[in-house]
């Protein structure tokens, strides 16, 4: 008999319904923050690190349906029924394949900078990365990952405004161990030739997606055309990147709240009312 895979690391803040961050893929749980502190004053947030990220134990899954199906453990473990899903990248693909098999558990779906099925140039760029991680998992420089990460990741105009931090972490990664670099290569697995267009097509629920203006990893016309096709509100900032949570946390944190509050009101109308201009 399998042993049950241990629990997920994850912290649970606020109060009110309940709303789950799903984080991309080299994200943890803490990178949230600036956009979770402004949700806790109305909801209760459960943050979480996938297997492969830097605190939960255990091998990553396959797909994102593996993913999905601990997601769901964790749920039955803290007692929550059902909540609110807000997924970024890898975690919003994760929150497709989730409300496909429990659709009943799920309460809105926010995805953010995401698309329903890999392109050649996003297989590209997996790819690129993967060989990368594997360099490093031989020896060669750690900090050549970040590098790749930092290209696709981040605006232009937040790596000018930004080059110290994003120095500073490039150190931070370089000093990772192996094992968060196999288990990067876990996750990258699985988006290197995805296609979630049929689980995206079952959802009949509501659902917002949100565009980085400057999203060199999800491709804009295929992300609105998963919109669509999960009938979602749209929201885009103009100059953001890809890392639409670390660029801009205050416009998203906005952006999600007004659309939460909405939702949890018995709210399902296409407008989500005026917009303030994005801050660059």
């Amino acid at each position: 008999m399998t042993a049950p895979s241990p629990p997920l690391a994850h912290r649970i803040e606020g109060e009110g319904p309940p709303v789950v961050l799903l984080n991309g893929g080299m994200m943890t749980f803490g990178s949230w923050k600036p956009v979770a502190e402004r949700l806790v004053a109305r909801y209760r947030v459960l943050g979480f690190d996938f297997r492969g990220q830097l605190l939960s134990p255990g091998r990553p899954p396959a797909t994102f349906a593996g993913h999905a199906a601990d997601v769901a453990a964790l749920l039955d473990r803290i007692g929550w029924s059902s909540a609110h899903l807000v997924g970024t990248s890898f975690g919003a693909l994760v929150a497709t394949a989730f409300a496909a098999e429990w659709p009943t558990r799920v309460r809105s779906l926010i995805l953010i900078t995401a698309m329903d099925r890999a392109t050649p140039e996003l297989s590209r760029q997996t790819a690129e990365l993967r060989a990368a991680v594997t360099r490093a998992l031989e020896g060669d420089d750690r900090g050549e990952v970040y590098d790749l990460l930092v290209e696709g990741a981040y605006s232009s105009e937040f790596r000018r405004r930004a080059g110290g931090l994003l120095a500073e972490r490039r150190a931070r990664t370089a000093e990772l161990p192996l094992d968060w670099f196999s288990g990067l290569d876990g996750l990258l697995r699985v988006v290197e030739r995805f296609d979630l267009s049929s689980a995206a097509a079952s959802w009949r629920g509501p659902a917002l997606a949100v565009i980085a203006g400057d999203d060199r990893v999800m491709d804009e016309p295929q992300a609105r055309a998963f919109a669509a096709s999960l009938g979602a509100e749209v929201e885009r900032h103009p100059t953001a990147g890809h890392a639409l949570v670390i660029e801009q946390p205050q416009w998203l944190a906005e952006t999600v709240l007004r659309f939460l509050d909405r939702v949890s009101a018995g709210g399902r109308g296409s407008s989500l009312g005026a917009v303030p201009e994005a801050k660059r």
